[in-house]
């Protein structure tokens, strides 16, 4: 968009930041400590910022010699082309990354290459080389904050290190931006953000970077771009594809608009509006008596899942396979009492619920909606390769398969596909600067990301976030650089000079202290999922907690919140902090207990 004459500047940055995920906050963080005065924005509430880049396992893909990686990473990408400028920049970044984490994040890296058979990370070991038969695989690892995944580790340590520069970074959450603001060079001047119903132009001097993520909750993008729909996220639910908009609208060019990670094959299926829950360690769910079919009735998958972040191997290539619109699963008597057996966690006894039973294949058929002599032959010819021992079909593992009884009753669960993220946005050089569709600069406008991440095609575990952390820093130093003799903008950047910074939302404050009463205390911690926990406990004459509140808390509502609740009733009633986790919600309960304890011990 172009301001008219009669519209004026709402507040002046150096640098205006747009997505407070890994990317973003790298990026902030980078431009502050070049000087900048920056103002990081993004939609979702305070709490909830983070992108995907909160929920993801935390592993960051490295690797120690240029020379292989750079191999491994053209395997990855064939037979499409990649940049090479762009690729030498995005492997140098990745061999520097261990120094970058004792550099920036504030220690020595854990590496899962170097720790074999460490079991706090045994789940995702298998993306220290997710293409083991690729060249330069044994150079390439992974890298974390600690021996732990799934813990939003690295997050918490970007989203510190944005807090702790406040005299130079400031926030505004439920903030999206709406327009880029161009001159008539088709230089980027500033960004129009929305804030509480009212629109605000916010000039930034120097440069702006979009850091938005892609597009996973937008419908219409997932089907013209991806071809699909129903597809069930894993992380975010405030990436909507709002950055490929605004980059569209100042006439970027777009690349790798159809690449997304699946994650895995199939998931439990989910309303709208709801995240995939991790099942990665559900074991039963990939064992056994079980199949699952697609929207035909037949088999289309190995149910042990053997996926590389959801590609599936293709004559020579892994490639993502076309979703399934209503897939399920499978499964007879002697499995359902396998799953009842087991210790089940909250969501697991939840899917457990959901499963319908049918006595006959007849009924099995037209609760599923398929033809009853196609599902017949599915579970006959499914018989078949157990006795053979080989899966003819899907190439399945023979010790992970038992036969299907054919007398019923059977039980099927609704499936969904999943995604992790997109990669598609802006094309971007090796600068992190946004190119046109003629492949010329815009000027002052960057990306860094899952905006246009520079990975194609196949895709090795941690790259996302390589991505975040390394074009994240360039974009920010980039962005961050004076620009007032430009000669590229000349004249034309200093139109519509006037600023009415009356209006502009004031940044959110960090709460520091919270009221407290006789026998009140306050208790903190940081180990949750979301950002801090705060709790005030009103303690009895024996300074056991009587009364618990939670004052501040982030978790996700499904699971996360649940557990806050239902640890607060057990602590009150047994009088003490020290009970059990709740299983399917550890990091939440871990943090929600030091929290409490924290406040029982002042109590002492």
């Amino acid at each position: 968009m172009f301001l008219q004459d009669n519209d004026s500047w709402n507040a002046v940055y150096d640098v205006v930041v747009v997505g407070f995920g890994g990317a973003g906050a790298t990026a902030a963080r980078f431009a502050a400590d070049n000087g900048a005065k920056v103002l990081l924005v993004d939609s979702a509430p305070e709490g909830h910022e983070g992108g995907n880049t909160r929920y993801c396992g935390q592993i960051v893909q490295a690797g120690y010699d240029y020379d292989q990686l750079k191999k491994y990473y053209q395997q990855l990408t064939a037979p499409l082309d990649l940049d090479e400028k762009v690729l030498d920049t995005f492997i140098k970044g990745m061999v520097d990354l261990p120094a970058y984490f004792e550099k920036y994040l504030g220690g020595k890296a854990f590496s899962v290459r170097k720790n074999p058979g460490n079991k706090n990370v045994a789940l995702l070991a298998y993306m220290i080389a997710e293409y083991p038969e690729f060249d330069g695989a044994e150079t390439n690892d992974d890298l974390l904050i600690h021996d732990r995944i799934f813990d939003a580790a690295l997050w918490k340590k970007l989203r510190q290190n944005v807090l702790d520069r406040s005299d130079q970074i400031s926030v505004l959450y439920s903030t999206p931006a709406k327009h880029l603001i161009q001159n008539e060079t088709k230089t980027i001047i500033g960004v129009q953000i929305e804030n509480n119903g009212h629109l605000f132009n916010v000039k930034a001097k120097n440069g702006v970077v979009l850091a938005l993520g892609g597009f996973e909750n937008n419908d219409q993008m997932i089907q013209d771009y991806l071809g699909e729909t129903k597809l069930l996220p894993y992380g975010t639910l405030y990436n909507k594809g709002d950055g490929i908009k605004m980059a569209i609208e100042v006439g970027a060019d777009l690349w790798h608009m159809n690449n997304y990670e699946p994650g895995g094959a199939v998931n439990i299926a989910a309303p709208k509006g709801e995240r995939a829950h991790n099942i990665m360690g559900w074991k039963a769910l990939f064992e056994g008596s079980l199949i699952t079919v697609g929207d035909d009735g037949t088999r289309y998958i190995p149910e042990d899942d053997p996926t590389r972040h959801g590609h599936r191997y293709n004559h020579g290539l892994w490639r993502i396979p076309l979703a399934q619109i209503h897939p399920h699963l499978i499964f007879d008597q002697k499995k359902y009492d396998e799953f009842l057996a087991e210790d089940l966690d909250n969501f697991q006894r939840e899917v457990l619920n959901k499963v319908v039973k049918s006595d006959t294949i007849a009924d099995l058929a037209n609760e599923i909606g398929v033809k009853e002599e196609t599902l017949q032959n599915t579970l006959e010819t499914y018989n078949f390769f157990v006795d053979q021992g080989v899966d003819y079909q899907c190439g399945r593992k023979p010790e992970t398969m038992a036969k299907l009884s054919l007398s019923g009753p059977f039980y099927s669960l609704k499936q969904q596909h999943t995604m992790l993220n997109t990669q598609g946005g802006p094309r971007r050089n090796e600068k992190a600067e946004v190119l046109d569709t003629d492949q010329q600069v815009l000027p002052h406008l960057y990306a860094a990301g899952e905006l246009g991440h520079i990975g194609a095609n196949q895709y090795n575990g941690g790259g996302d976030i390589a991505d975040c952390l390394i074009f994240g820093k360039i974009a920010g130093e980039n962005a961050a650089k004076p620009k007032e003799n430009d000669t590229v903008t000349g004249a034309s950047a200093q139109v519509n000079e006037q600023v009415d910074s009356t209006s502009f939302p004031v940044p959110l404050a960090a709460e520091k202290d919270y009221p407290t009463s006789k026998n009140q205390y306050i208790g903190k911690s940081s180990s949750g999922m979301g950002n801090e926990i705060v709790v005030r406990v009103t303690v009895d004459e024996q300074q056991k907690p009587a009364k618990i509140e939670v004052l501040k808390e982030s978790e996700s509502p499904d699971y996360g919140g649940q557990a806050i609740k239902q640890l607060q009733k057990q602590m009150v009633k047994d009088k003490t902090a020290n009970v059990d986790v709740v299983s399917g919600a550890t990091s939440t309960s871990r943090a929600f207990k030091e929290a409490v304890s924290a406040a029982l011990k002042q109590a002492k």
